[in-house]
């Protein structure tokens, strides 16, 4: 089959109700990665130093060496960052994203967050590039973060982040049934449901444009002032979004070698400042958020057309376009994925064969539509869509003068197109159709032929609406 994995929908236009507690208008996260001493270094059993994430721009690994000024910009973060960092929020809910190794270099630190009652999620067990790891390799590390974690904590963590992941972490992660979240996406303001085969795992994205990592970027903040507002703003669009009705969440990510810092720790304390002002602010870790939207939005079975084997997808949607199962079949050839398991992803896919289709076979499609109220609509012999849609406007219910005059217009406008007059009913009322009718039998074929078309791909649009509806 030809599957697309992406899925580039998600809630559409309309997420589903956060129900935040007490009616909050925003969930405010705040992350902070505890990194320092998980981080690539020969001393670790690693080929090389580190070259990510310092105030060295343009650092590179040095091989078989240690980098003496990464080691101690590390080491900033966990001797003065994270605790100028925990003086400001150890009165908050606070996520720690923790590297395994890391964890176990830093007991006053844990005693600390742990004091803090915050959160500790587990950020792997070292924190090095995933990219290039074998599925065993990187499912092996999982497991042995999680029992390093446990040892150093003492208890295990309940979110998962691995930050420099590969294409397989999520899976990985998820296989464990240990998690109530995976934190590695960007993909939305909300949670979401992922399946993995036949599991459900709840991911709670993340971010990296509120995130303090980008102090350390070519193409990022350089003051202060510039995180401030970034936040500031962040927040006051998302606030807005809730009081209307929409209530997001705000992801932040910290770091304690880059927040830690005099200068950007002050704009963090402005930002929280900015926060607290407002009502209806709900400050909560990431195990928090994943609880409550676990509670309020459980994983739903909905319907999946990209799961579909093609025998149950054309039973399914070989209908939708009237008495035209090919345009099912030509659709289930296409690059179905995720993103096509709504209404309008099926409607597409279907939409595009029919178009595609040449005009013989288009014809076709037309002719397999039934008059409007005519001898089969009497004669109950119309598919179920068919029968629902013309009584939804009445058409079951004529009189004989109504009747006497659709019979007339069917006939006319059969003998002119050679295709039934198609309109897509539930668009309309009784009277707009005989306006129609009489409006469009005036038209050249070529002109109505590409009307009556534009009517099917209607007609079977709000079909599948009503399907997925149900």
């Amino acid at each position: 089959m030809n599957r697309y994995p992406r899925d580039m929908t998600g809630y559409g236009a309309t997420p589903p109700a956060a129900n935040w507690p007490g009616g909050a208008k925003i969930a405010v996260q705040i992350v902070l990665n505890y990194e320092e001493g998980g981080e690539n270094n020969i001393l670790h059993g690693d080929a090389a130093s580190e070259a990510f994430l310092s105030e060295i721009t343009g650092a590179s690994a040095w091989p078989g060496q240690r980098h003496w000024n990464i080691e101690s910009l590390y080491e900033y973060g966990s001797r003065a960052g994270f605790w100028r960092v925990h003086r400001m929020l150890c009165d908050l809910p606070v996520t720690v994203y923790g590297v395994a190794t890391a964890l176990a270099r830093a007991p006053e630190q844990v005693a600390a967050m742990k004091a803090s009652d915050w959160e500790i999620a587990s950020h792997g067990l070292k924190w090095v590039e995933h990219k290039d790891m074998s599925e065993k390799e990187e499912r092996a590390q999982i497991a042995q973060a999680i029992t390093l974690h446990t040892e150093a904590v003492g208890i295990p963590p309940r979110g998962w982040y691995t930050g420099r992941c590969s294409n397989n972490t999520v899976k990985l992660a998820a296989e464990t049934g240990q998690f109530a979240y995976v934190a590695d996406s960007y993909a939305d303001d909300l949670p979401y449901w992922m399946e993995f085969d036949g599991n459900d795992q709840l991911i709670v994205p993340y971010t990296m444009d509120c995130n303090d990592m980008r102090f350390a970027i070519q193409a990022g903040f350089t003051t202060g002032e510039q995180f401030e507002s970034y936040l500031k703003d962040s927040f006051d669009e998302l606030y807005a979004e809730g009081a209307a009705g929409q209530p997001k969440m705000i992801s932040i990510g910290l770091h304690c070698r880059i927040i830690g810092r005099p200068g950007r720790a002050a704009a963090l304390r402005r930002a929280l400042e900015h926060f607290k002002s407002h009502e209806g602010v709900w400050f909560a870790t990431r195990l928090e958020i994943a609880e409550h939207w676990a509670k309020e939005n459980p994983p739903m079975q909905n319907i999946r057309p990209s799961q579909m084997d093609r025998e149950t997808f054309v039973s399914q949607f070989g209908g939708i376009f009237e008495h035209s199962a090919w345009v099912a079949e030509g659709a289930y050839a296409l690059e179905l994925g995720p993103t096509h398991d709504t209404a309008q992803g099926v409607h597409q896919m279907l939409a595009r064969v029919f178009r595609s289709a040449d005009e013989d076979k288009r014809l076709g499609v037309l002719t397999a539509h039934p008059d409007l109220a005519g001898k089969l609509a009497e004669a109950k012999q119309l598919t179920l869509e068919s029968t629902a849609e013309q009584a939804s406007v009445g058409l079951d219910s004529l009189t004989d003068e109504e009747r006497s005059t659709l019979t007339d217009m069917n006939i006319a406008y059969t003998s002119k197109f050679g295709f039934p007059f198609i309109i897509a009913v539930r668009d309309n009322t009784k009277a707009s159709i005989i306006d129609a009718f009489q409006r469009r039998i005036d038209q050249d074929r070529d002109t109505e032929f590409s009307e009556a078309c534009k009517q099917v791909e209607r007609i079977a649009e709000l079909r599948l609406l009503e399907k997925f509806s149900t």
